[in-house]
């Protein structure tokens, strides 16, 4: 189990401490959920529910599965990164528009099958690419997964290289992170429920990184840890920039959308890790600097791979591995 809140403090069971919804004042906020139906029993219908949640506690809980036709709710919730904005793997699926108290996700949710088990997914930059690192809804992107019972999110981004073994077209699953962004919404706990979430030890859930790592590793090159330094965008860096990164701060890969997602994902109490594919070498190899082509071409080159471990990985995803995750929220409110 994992901890919960009441009006005097934590109780050990149901859900995360949450913030009070933008415009709560006093009443309810909800979260609307439309079924598009593509594969699913209601196939052709769009329908909405509530889910109704006080302004001091809690929800009542996740979105009902009946609601969206299925038996379960996905545990598992993918964001796909640069070249990924369909699953592609999932046997059945349809998608879910949610209204979160934080605005549209960058698309609907597409919840699909995958062994048996329901999976969700979310194309972090919306279908087509239609949002930049920096303006990306992150918050509405977490709370809409967490909402629909996801606990345990991976991550696929593109990565640049700051290491010279760190090569074009490897897998890394780092297990550290610098955070040289600004002017993101970073939390979900902006007052006046106030929650400092202690991460910094191990940002990244341990046990599913091992996972990612021995499941990548079967498809693909792949390098067990690293340290991602996360810059604002949406412009590469410059070559002083990039000497930094790598000479000074130690830093092995960096990307321009890891923060705030791990932070948000990890303030909601669930686990996280990153499958990060590397595309270039930034810009301190001069003769092979980045651009978005090369980014674009070089994930595409390695899609059905990233598939592939997602995959492997998703369905050896231990069900109770949220309640450690969990853990973080347990002194962390004020």
């Amino acid at each position: 189990m994992g901890w919960g809140c009441n009006p005097r403090g934590f109780s050990r069971g149901g859900s995360p401490p949450l913030p009070i919804a933008p415009g709560a004042g006093g009443g309810v906020y909800g979260v609307g959920v439309c079924v598009v139906g593509v594969g699913n029993p209601y196939k052709g219908c769009c329908f909405c529910g509530f889910v109704v949640v006080t302004r001091k506690l809690s929800p009542t809980g996740p979105v009902d599965p009946r609601e969206l036709g299925i038996e379960s709710l996905p545990y598992v919730g993918v964001i796909g990164g640069s070249g990924l904005y369909e699953a592609g793997f999932f046997d059945e699926f349809f998608e879910v528009q949610l209204h979160t108290p934080y605005g549209l996700p960058s698309d609907n949710v597409v919840v699909g099958r995958l062994g048996g088990e329901w999976v969700a997914f979310l194309p972090r930059h919306g279908r087509g690419h239609r949002y930049p690192p920096h303006r990306v809804p992150y918050r509405a992107n977490v709370w809409a997964l967490w909402a629909l019972g996801v606990r345990v999110v991976v991550g696929v981004s593109a990565v640049g290289s700051l290491r010279e073994d760190f090569a074009p077209g490897d897998f890394v699953v780092p297990d550290q992170f610098i955070d040289m962004t600004r002017g993101r919404e970073y939390t979900f706990y902006d007052g006046p429920r106030v929650c400092h979430v202690q991460i910094g030890l191990e940002p990244f859930t341990e046990e599913l990184r091992r996972l990612l790592i021995e499941s990548a590793s079967r498809f693909n090159r792949t390098h067990g840890g690293g340290c991602y330094v996360c810059i604002e965008g949406p412009r590469f860096s410059t070559r002083a920039e990039s000497r930094v990164w790598r000479d000074v701060f130690g830093c092995d890969i960096i990307g321009m959308t890891l923060v705030p997602e791990i932070n948000l994902v990890r303030e909601l109490g669930m686990c996280y890790a990153l499958l990060a594919l590397v595309t270039d070498y930034d810009v301190w190899v001069p003769h092979q600097p980045v651009t978005a082509e090369l980014v674009e071409r070089v994930m595409g080159e390695k899609l059905d791979l990233a598939r592939r471990v997602l995959v492997d990985v998703i369905p050896r995803i231990p069900k109770n591995l949220h309640e450690r995750c969990g853990e973080v929220l347990r002194n962390a409110c004020v």
